[in-house]
């Protein structure tokens, strides 16, 4: 659907109760109807609005070719020269420089188009009268509350206020018309409907609008983009963390295992390294706490120290850290006991003989008892 046309009464007269021009075009760009209607009962469809010839300032400068900063810079300098009262209180717009050098330009009072935007129309363009006109060959003029609107192509345009016809002459006659008071030397005169339905320039007046609401979309871009970058950082932080913390369980089974070996005795590895430091400090002090780690250690070392034994012992008691092993009748001697108590010795267990086998028990502890044993017999006798 091709959007609305609007021809909008001064721009400083405007309210909702304002009557405008209204005309629908077809695809191929033919009037198929023409309305006029309240500003504010317009359909809330695209508008295309054509500014009232009082409020339609048009000039045609020359400017050699220029980048396009350089550009808008001229156009500034050249406007400025041109219109009554301060620029910076005007929007300016301008054409880009056609083949013969000139650039058409064209200015608006920036509190008409806050006004204008105050009604929450849907606009997608905004241009001077005259670029409602048809685009032909020789030129197409028309009147419009007093003034003279000329279209010489489709950037090219002219809004002038008509003083008589003499005027008229001197400013040089189009070869089409539309409308009433056609002069006589105009070639041809055209339907009223061709009033509104010219070509769309490739620049307008729109982009000084700004609707309610819309100086709170940037704001609203820039949080999106603040959010969508913090999620992405939040994110990112969530699967580094998550390697972080595998490659920590993976090195904790790894020191839990390490551990395991060189201190079968512990049950469970909850804390490696500081069950490891545990064990470490409690060997470097020459004794271990538990008694079930005594027992462990003393049958381990005779199970690979007394292969011999293998089959004949009869009995195990574990008392006040030392363990006894009661063997068969049979087994109690042999020849080749030096060899596994040498063994024995140089792991730090001390071998004693008594009647049912051997006793074995840490060398510190044999020694204490030892002592214990000479220092009453010393006192007995």
């Amino acid at each position: 659907m091709s959007p609305l046309r609007v021809s909008l009464p001064p721009l400083a007269e405007l309210g909702l109760d304002s009557e405008v021009d209204c005309a629908w075009l077809d695809r191929q760009g033919q009037v198929v109807r023409q309305e006029r209607v309240r500003l504010g009962a317009l359909p809330k469809q695209p508008l295309v609005c054509f500014l009232h010839p009082s409020d339609s300032l048009l000039a045609s400068i020359d400017l050699p070719p220029l980048p396009a900063n350089k550009t808008a810079a001229a156009v500034q300098c050249a406007a400025q020269a041109l219109m009554l009262g301060d620029s910076a209180e005007m929007h300016i717009a301008h054409s880009a420089r056609n083949e013969s050098g000139q650039v058409q330009i064209a200015w608006v009072a920036r509190k008409d188009l806050q006004h204008l935007g105050q009604f929450g129309l849907n606009l997608k363009g905004l241009y001077p009268a005259a670029y409602s006109l048809p685009v032909m060959a020789g030129g197409v003029g028309c009147l419009h509350d007093d003034h003279l609107l000329l279209r010489h192509g489709p950037n090219a345009a002219q809004v002038q206020p008509m003083i008589d016809e003499a005027w008229l002459l001197e400013t040089g006659l189009p070869a089409y018309w539309i409308g009433d008071c056609a002069p006589e030397t105009v070639q041809s005169t055209l339907a009223d409907t061709q009033r509104i339905a010219g070509p769309l320039p490739n620049w307008g007046l729109h982009g000084g609008i700004q609707q309610p609401g819309t100086e709170h979309r940037g704001w609203g871009r820039a949080l999106g983009c603040c959010a969508l970058a913090l999620a992405v950082w939040v994110i990112g932080l969530n699967l580094y963390a998550a390697r972080e913390a595998g490659q920590g369980q993976q090195l904790k089974a790894q020191m839990a295992q390490r551990v395991k070996q060189a201190f079968p005795e512990l049950p469970v590895i909850l804390n490696p390294l500081q069950q490891a430091r545990q064990q470490i400090a409690a060997r470097q002090q020459g004794a271990v706490d538990a008694p079930g780690q005594d027992f462990t250690r003393l049958v381990s070392q005779a199970g690979s120290g007394m292969p011999s034994m293998a089959g004949t012992v009869q009995r195990l008691e574990f008392v006040d850290g030392a363990l006894q092993l009661s063997l068969l009748p049979e087994a109690r001697r042999s020849g080749n006991d030096k060899d596994w108590q040498d063994t024995l010795a140089q792991a730090g267990i001390s071998i004693s003989p008594n009647d049912d086998g051997w006793v074995l028990r840490p060398a510190g502890e044999a020694t204490a008892a030892t002592d214990n044993d000479d220092s009453s017999g010393a006192e007995d006798e």
